[in-house]
C-alpha cells in the first residue's frame, strides 16, 4: 500500500527493540496513554509521526500529550471533545467512525467509533467547541479478513470526510486502523484498500493516508520458548487411552494470555533436549508414539491451560516446546501472578540476510 504511512500501534508488542527499529525506519507510533507516549518520544520520534489513537483517553493522558504537544488525537463522542477543549484545545482530531469486519478476530466496533448518524451531529460540536478536526480514522477490527470491509469504510470515511468539509474544517487525514494479517490475506486487503482510496481519496485530492499496524509488523518477528518441567501420565476416563499431560513455564497469565484476549491458537514445535556425555544440543521432535494430553501453565488455576487434548510426542522435564509467530499481544499483557515473572529472558537476533 505504497500511499499509506504506519504508525505501529504501540500496545501491541512494545519491546524497544521493536520500537526503535521501526523508528529508524521512518514509521509514525500509535499510542494509547502516557506511558506509551513517553516510551516513543523517548527513542527521539518526533511528535509529526505520532497519533494518540484513543477514542476515549484518560485526562492524564489528554494533559501529556499538551504538556508534550502532541497534537493528534482521535474522538467519538461530545464527552471526549469536551475533555480535549478543557485540556488539549490546540490539538486535531480525527472523528473516528465505526466500520466492522464482522470476520475479525477481535471486535471493536462494540467499543469505538461513531455510528453514521452521529457523524453531523460530533463534528457540529467540535465546532461549536473549537476543536480543529482534520480528518476520519476507522478499524474494522484485529486480526481482519474481509477486504471488503476496508472497501466500505474508506466509502463511509468519504461521506464523513465531506461533512466535515461542508462545516469548514480541512480534511487532509485518513487514517484506516490496522489489523492487517500477513500472507494471501493482506494480499487481497492491499488491493481493495488501494483501489478505494483511488475512486474516494485519489491522489490529486492531497489527502494524507495513515494507518495503526500492530500484528503485521510484531507477529512473525518473536518466537517464545518454553520448558517442560512437569510430566503426568494417564488414562482418558471414557475411552481408557494413555494420555500424557505436560506443565510448562509459561502459561494464560503469561505470554499465553493471548488464548484469552486475541483469540490466538499456537501450535509448538517440540524440542527435546540432549545432554548426555557424547551430545549436547537439541533436535525435534517428529517420529515416534504421540500421545494426547492437556499442556498446562505454571500457576496454581485450572484456568491456566494452555493445550487441551493436543498431541505431542514423549517429552521428559528439560524439554521445550517452542512457539513461533508469538510477538502479537503475548508479551505485552503477561502479568506476575502466583510471583512467576513471565518471559525471564529475551534474545535478540539479528541477520544481515
Amino acid at each position: 500500500m505504497p500511499r499509506v504511512t504506519p504508525f505501529y500501534a504501540v500496545k501491541c508488542n512494545n519491546d524497544e527493540a521493536i520500537l526503535s527499529a521501526l523508528a529508524a525506519l521512518g514509521a509514525g507510533f500509535d499510542c494509547a496513554s502516557d506511558a506509551e507516549l513517553d516510551m516513543v518520544l523517548e527513542l527521539g520520534v518526533p511528535t509529526g509521526r505520532i497519533v494518540f489513537a484513543n477514542a476515549c483517553k484518560r485526562p492524564r493522558d489528554i494533559r501529556r500529550a499538551a504538556e508534550k504537544q502532541a497534537n493528534l488525537t482521535t474522538f467519538d463522542t461530545a464527552s471526549e471533545l469536551a475533555k480535549l477543549a478543557r485540556w488539549h484545545p490546540a490539538t486535531r482530531a480525527l472523528l473516528r467512525i465505526r466500520a466492522d469486519d464482522p470476520a475479525a478476530r477481535c471486535q471493536l466496533g462494540n467499543k469505538y467509533g461513531a455510528d453514521p448518524s452521529e457523524v453531523p451531529a460530533l463534528l457540529q460540536a467540535a465546532k461549536e467547541m473549537g476543536i480543529e478536526v482534520c480528518g476520519i480514522s476507522f478499524h474494522v477490527g484485529s486480526g481482519a479478513t474481509n477486504p471488503d470491509a476496508f472497501s466500505e469504510a474508506i466509502a463511509l470515511a468519504r461521506t464523513a470526510f465531506d461533512a466535515g468539509t461542508g462545516l469548514g474544517f480541512t480534511m487532509d487525514l485518513l487514517d484506516i486502523g490496522g489489523g492487517f494479517c500477513e500472507g494471501r490475506v493482506m494480499g487481497d486487503v492491499a488491493v481493495a484498500v488501494n483501489t478505494a482510496l483511488a475512486l474516494h481519496f485519489p491522489v490529486s485530492s492531497g489527502v494524507r493516508i495513515i494507518a495503526e499496524p500492530g500484528r503485521y509488523f510484531a507477529e512473525s518477528c518473536a518466537t517464545f520458548g518454553s520448558m517442560v518441567f512437569g510430566v503426568r501420565d494417564g488414562r482418558c476416563a471414557k475411552s481408557g487411552a494413555a494420555i500424557r499431560d505436560y506443565w510448562i513455564t509459561d502459561g494464560i497469565y503469561g505470554s499465553m494470555n493471548s488464548l484469552l484476549y486475541d483469540h490466538a491458537t499456537v501450535a509448538p514445535r517440540p524440542l527435546h533436549m540432549m545432554t548426555n556425555e557424547a551430545v549436547n544440543g537439541a533436535t525435534d521432535l517428529t517420529d515416534g508414539p504421540m500421545l494426547r494430553g492437556c499442556v498446562f501453565g505454571p500457576t496454581c488455576d485450572g484456568l491456566d491451560t494452555v493445550l487441551h487434548d493436543y498431541a505431542l510426542p514423549n517429552l521428559d522435564v528439560g524439554d521445550w516446546l517452542v512457539f513461533r509467530n508469538h510477538g502479537a499481544y503475548t508479551f505485552v499483557g503477561a502479568c506476575p501472578f502466583n510471583g512467576m515473572d513471565p518471559a525471564p529472558a529475551t534474545f535478540y537476533v539479528f541477520s544481515e540476510n
